[in-house]
């Protein structure tokens, strides 16, 4: 029997600023910036790669990074990193993050390097 009602949590976490920020200081862990290059260029979170989740070859891209890696993923407001976030989780990424809020609630400062 199919159940097409049937709701699934979403395969990532929602992670507000303070937790976000604490958690990607572990090692090994995976900072990614799904902003467009310009929006990048502006100001980043330290030590992020810039991967544009918009970007027709973003699945491709991604695909080079460790699955099994923490991901923790970002953008302006939380809704294009949401999406990369969802597509990450069912790439099969084990840990997915998402920033509530994206930049534009980060308490720290961004870095143009």
């Amino acid at each position: 029997m199919f159940n097409f009602l049937k709701s699934s949590a979403p395969a990532y976490h929602n992670l507000p600023p303070a937790q976000f920020s604490t958690e990607i200081r572990q090692p090994g862990a995976v900072l990614l910036d799904v902003r467009r290059p310009d929006e990048f260029a502006q100001g980043h979170l330290p030590g992020a790669v810039n991967i544009e989740v918009t970007a027709p070859d973003f699945a491709q891209r991604v695909a080079s990074l460790d699955q099994q890696a923490p991901t923790y993923v970002y953008c302006r407001s939380g809704a294009r990193s949401a999406k990369a976030a969802d597509q990450l989780a069912k790439a099969g990424f084990t840990h997915v993050a998402n920033l509530l809020g994206g930049v534009l609630d980060w308490p720290e400062p961004l870095t143009t390097r």
